[in-house]
């Protein structure tokens, strides 16, 4: 076996590191010395001008990076837009699925955008408000943050669904005095000071949507009290919640007239609730008559209220994969459409229940 040196290069002669390579030393011993300081000089301003443009790299790095977290408004996504929910390990898989990983993946910064999707992501970040929040990960909690303030931009700009956003933004500032306190037991990811700076936000949304203005349209033309009652009256039969009515019937006179029919009202409380629970919670009448508005109001304090949405997540029983209707996912089943069922808000929050 051959004798190998340290130096695997050329055993028994003397190497040494430079800029262009490495170089071998001549035999002659004053040009090793000559060369050997002229090298370690070189090599220790070398170190230095590295350690100072480290030093710097890491300093600018680090600005840019508190910059990108202090001020980015853009949500992190994955490029697919579909998540695998799975709730163990398998060989193909390590580890589970989380609530804010699927947050973080599925696209619910495109969905807000949706008019269908809208009013089923709104009743989604109420869910997680109320109960999910401490269990979303830093960076879900920033898409949480990042999402709603598009939510209350969007309402600001078309003064639609300002209700629901209110009452968004009251349970989430709740929720958030609630767990603050609790900052003891590291029920919030984060520092306590971007919490309090959220909190401000969220105060400084809900003034401005207190501030809000309904401006009449400048155009003449036809307006809700030209049509004829009955065309009125089948309008108001598509409003879903009480309180809509309520608040049209405070437009004038004749809509107030119109919003007190008994059967509109009946056939709301059908909508949202069962024959055995309007049973429990009937109010009668001095003459007799079952009062439908009263027994609508106090059905919703008691039970609740049957969600309806025009487009809603999808989830695939087969592949067991969570996904928005217009995206295709990778499924092999021969027929993907069958397998495929809706996913209500709770029903999501749900499958990251372990």
């Amino acid at each position: 076996m051959p004798f190998l040196g340290q130096d695997w290069r050329s055993p028994g002669q003397s190497w040494v590191k430079t800029e262009e390579g490495w170089k071998k030393f001549s035999d002659d011993k004053n040009n090793n010395v000559t060369e050997l300081k002229s090298y370690c000089k070189e090599e220790e301003f070398y170190k230095e001008n590295l350690l100072l443009s480290m030093g710097y790299d890491m300093a600018a790095k680090k600005r840019k990076k508190d910059l990108l977290n202090n001020n980015t408004k853009i949500p992190y996504f994955h490029k697919d837009k579909w998540i695998y929910v799975h709730k163990a390990s398998t060989k193909e898989r390590h580890g589970y699925c989380t609530l804010g990983e699927a947050f973080n993946r599925l696209d619910f910064s495109s969905a807000i955008m949706d008019t269908r999707r809208f009013n089923y992501v709104v009743r989604l970040l109420e869910l997680i408000a109320k109960s999910q929040l401490p269990s979303l990960s830093g960076v879900a909690q920033k898409n949480y943050m990042n999402i709603l303030e598009k939510v209350v931009q969007k309402v600001l700009e078309n003064q639609q669904n300002v209700r629901p956003i209110k009452e968004l933004l009251q349970t989430l500032y709740v929720s958030l005095c609630s767990l603050v306190q609790d900052m003891g037991k590291s029920v919030l990811v984060g520092n306590i000071n971007i919490w309090v700076y959220r909190m401000e936000s969220i105060l400084q949304w809900q003034q401005q949507l207190d501030n809000i203005q309904i401006n009449r349209p400048t155009t003449k033309g036809m307006t809700l009290t030209d049509l004829p009652a009955c065309l009125q009256l089948n309008i108001m039969q598509r409003l879903s919640d009480g309180r809509d009515l309520v608040s049209l019937g405070q437009v004038s006179p004749d809509l107030n007239a119109l919003t007190e029919d008994r059967l509109l009202w009946k056939r709301l409380c059908q909508y949202h609730f069962t024959e055995r629970q309007i049973r429990k919670r009937v109010i009668l009448s001095d003459k007799g008559h079952l009062e439908w508005k009263r027994m609508y109001f106090k059905l919703c304090r008691c039970y609740p209220r049957k969600e309806q949405y025009s487009d809603t997540l999808q989830f695939c029983t087969h592949c067991h994969i969570l996904f928005w209707k217009d995206t295709n996912h990778p499924c092999t089943a021969n027929n993907a459409e069958s397998c495929c069922m809706p996913v209500s808000p709770q029903g999501f929050i749900n499958l990251f229940k372990y």
